[in-house]
Order: structure tokens, then sequence, then C-alpha cells
């Protein structure tokens, strides 16, 4: 019996993953265990097995597309059977299927081609380069458009670049455009109509873009389009949802690291057998945080529509930088462990992350999230909340701060205090100012720059 294989859904916020590759071709026969594809997601990569034994009848994506959650990717079956009539069942042959790869700009074009008889793939290449599919004829049974009808209306249609496709809503194409080679350009879709502004009356309407430059004005270099896809993708799908959907402030503070730093060398020095010589400062700070968010917990919080729903655990989210893009994975419990659990927890899933061996679950339901670039030189910066968490805790670089020394210890002719330098690191709080006001956060990073200075005593007293 013919089974129709699903994008299933990893966590409860993935809307949509990234479909990597293709591991099997159409007729070719898989057992339940055999992996179909690859997909991703902007957290994990994982194989999709067959789950039953037969043949793929109908690939139903390309590799690269973006597709939605419980959306069909392929047709499993026997050999021959008919996988437009198993998609039928399920309510996805007319144009459903394929048609959720996420395209740029508005909606796509040719609304009323839904109505058409349109093949699947064929729909999810038109919309893809958003080719109006209305009044085109199809090859396929009963006057059906399938995929190569597009594909042969997109070799007859003039080379666009990407920012012009992005703008193009219809209406009838010139023959040639200014842009390198004659491809069109954004201007060129303007000028002929075609673009969203036209139809919409909006901005580009109202403001034609100034005129182009032509291939020569740019010089002897080579000028690269590349299209933002895959994980990068869906990072900025969140970061630009998570900065429309709440009100985002920052607040800066530093602490001294003297005896930080002190402690950490003698761990680092100490005996191996007590296990401390791999302790980091960056994970002296994660203990810290873990110790002061139980005493302020709707900063250990999610904002989930009208509702603050604030956590007694901390789950705290470590931001790691990989081959593949940012990734969060979570220390679980982080409050109840100790220093040295704290540490070897985030170096696992550290690892994880950058060899691609992260499992999805540990990349969900953190409550807090720490970002360090201290040790890339920068002194400040406005991390992004990790939606639905509140907050998010930025780790900058450390730098000498002068520092009054006490009356006793004056110096100079005239009498005044003078100053000495110590080591700080600097810290940047990013809030969801609609749940938490600038006060109470303020008092909580102050709590965090105090512990962090006195980290001998948080030490000895956990």
């Amino acid at each position: 019996m013919a089974h129709v294989l699903i994008m299933p859904r990893q966590g409860n916020t993935v809307e949509s993953c990234i479909l990597v590759d293709w591991k099997v071709k159409e007729g070719d026969a898989v057992a339940a265990d055999t992996p179909v594809c690859v997909v991703e997601t902007d957290k994990a990569t994982f194989e999709i097995p067959a789950g039953m034994d037969g043949t793929v009848l109908k690939l139903l994506w390309a590799a690269g597309d973006d597709v939605p959650v419980l959306e069909p990717v392929a047709v499993l079956g026997n050999a021959g059977e008919d996988w437009q009539a198993v998609l039928e069942k399920t309510g996805k042959l007319n144009g459903d299927v394929g048609s959720g790869s996420a395209a740029p700009g508005p909606a796509s074009p040719d609304t009323a081609s839904r109505h058409l008889a349109v093949s699947p793939r064929a729909r999810h290449v038109a919309e893809k380069a958003r080719l109006p599919l209305e009044g085109m004829s199809g090859s396929g049974p009963g006057g059906r458009i399938i995929e190569g009808d597009v594909q042969a209306a997109l070799r007859d249609r003039p080379a666009l670049s990407a920012a012009a496709r992005a703008a193009l809503n219809g209406g009838t194409l010139p023959a040639e455009g200014v842009g390198l080679a004659g491809r069109l350009t954004e201007a060129d879709i303007a000028a002929a109509g075609a673009g969203i502004g036209a139809k919409t009356g909006g901005i580009a309407a109202e403001h034609p873009p100034q005129a182009p430059l032509h291939g020569a004005d740019w010089g002897e270099g080579t000028i690269t389009e590349t299209p933002v896809k895959g994980i990068r993708k869906l990072i900025a799908s969140r970061m630009r949802q998570s900065l429309a959907e709440s009100a985002q402030f920052t607040l800066n503070a530093a602490a001294p690291v003297l005896r930080l730093q002190e402690i950490r060398e003698r761990m680092k020095t100490g005996d191996e057998s007590l296990g401390l010589s791999r302790i980091t400062v960056n994970d002296l700070i994660l203990f810290a945080v873990s110790r002061i968010l139980p005493r302020f917990p709707f900063m250990n919080a999610h904002k989930i529509g009208d509702t603050l729903r604030t956590f007694e655990r901390v789950h705290l989210g470590v931001a790691v930088d990989t081959p593949r893009g940012l990734m969060v994975p979570v220390i679980r419990n982080a409050n109840l462990l100790s220093l040295k659990q704290i540490s070897a927890e985030a170096k696992r899933l550290a690892t994880a992350c950058q060899t691609g061996g992260i499992k999805p679950e540990e990349l969900a339901g953190s409550t807090f999230t720490v970002t360090n670039l201290g040790s890339l030189g920068v002194t400040a910066f406005t991390p992004v909340l990790n939606a639905p968490e509140v907050a998010i805790l930025g780790v900058c670089g450390i730098e000498l701060k002068p520092v009054a020394l006490p009356p006793g210890e004056q110096s100079g002719p005239t009498g005044y205090p003078g100053v000495k330098f110590e080591p700080h690191i600097a810290f940047s709080l990013t809030i969801n100012h609609e749940v938490v006001d600038g006060a109470p956060a303020a008092r909580f990073l102050s709590a965090v720059s105090k512990a962090i200075a006195d980290i001998d005593l948080w030490l000895v007293n956990n």
C-alpha cells in the first residue's frame, strides 16, 4: 500500500525545514529504515527514513527547498502504483503540495492560477521563479501544466537579477535590461510596470528608483549574487521575527574580573586530579548567571501571546558559532549543576553543534540565553532575543578601566585620589520591554556584575 512521506515537525516552534539533499531517486527500491532525504532546521540536521519497504514513486520537492512541516515530501509504494491517486486521497494534489517553498516578496502573483490544472512540481518551480501560470498551455494529460512547460517558459524569459525577481508581480517584461549582459534589474521591472509597487500603488510607485549603474560602472571586479537559503535563511527569518514581535531594549554594564581571572588561572595550573583545568571564563559566567536568575524569575521566562510564563529551573541557552550558522544548545537545570558539570555540559553541547551531532531536543526549551563575543574583541553589542525568551545576556571583551584609589592611597601634590587600572568585563543585556521594565532589568544586571566581582564567594557558597 502506498505511503505519503511528510516533513516531520521538529519542535513546536519549527514551521519549516530546508530539504538539503535527496538520498534516493524516483524508482529506487527502499527499506523502511532507508534514509530518503536530509533536512535541516535552524537547530539541527537529520535524516527522514522511508517508513516502509517499497519503491520511491515521486519526489515532490527539490533539494534546497524550504518545506513547511507536515507537508508531503515524497510518495512511496509498489512499483507502477499511481502516485497522483495517492495524493488525491490526502487532498494535496490540487497544487497544495510543493507550493509552500518560501519565495521572496509577497504571495505568488498568479493567485487565479491555483484553479488551473498544474502539477505540484510545476507550481513549485513557477512560484519560486515568480512566473505567472495563467494563460500558459500545458502538455500534460488533459492540458495539465507540467514541470517541463514551466522550464520551457523560463528559458524563453529574459534573465533577471535576484532583486528583480523579488520585485516581479506579473506584467509584460522587456526583452533586455540595463544590468550585466542585458539582465533585467529592479529598475527595469518598475519601469515596465511589472513590479510590486506598480501593482500596489506603494512606495515604489511614488518614488521611482534611481537610474541603475551599467556594467561598466561597476569597475573591473566581479559581482556575485548569492541567494540566502538553507539554515542562513531560517536564522534570518527568526531574527526578523524576533525584532518584529517584541519591544527590544538593551542595557550595558561592566564588572571587575580580577578575582575571576586569578581563580581561573589557579584552576588552569592546579592539580589535574581536581578536574578544573579546562574551566573557562565563560563557564564561570554561566555558573554565576545560573545562580542569579532564580532570584529574578521574571527574567527566566517566556512571553507567549499575552501570557508571561516563568520557570523555577534555569535551562540555560548557550549561543555557539558553527559552520552551519548560530546554534543555541541548552544546559538543562543549570541552577542545580556544579561549576564542573556546567563546564562539561557546555563543551559537550558545543562540540555536538560544531560536528553536526546535536540532537533536536538539545536545542529546544531554553529559558534564558547567554551569547559571548568577547573572544572576538567586541566591547559592546545588541543581542537579539531568542524568542519566546524575554532576556538574553551578551558577554563582551575584557578591558582595563580606571578605578579610584581609596582615600588612604592618595597620590600627587594636590592630594586628590589617584587611580589604578583594573580589568573589567562588559555585559549587554537585551530585554523584551513589553514584560520587563528597565529598572528591574538593571537590578538583575547589577546582581550579575556583583556575582562576577565576588565569584570566589559564590563558588564557596555553592
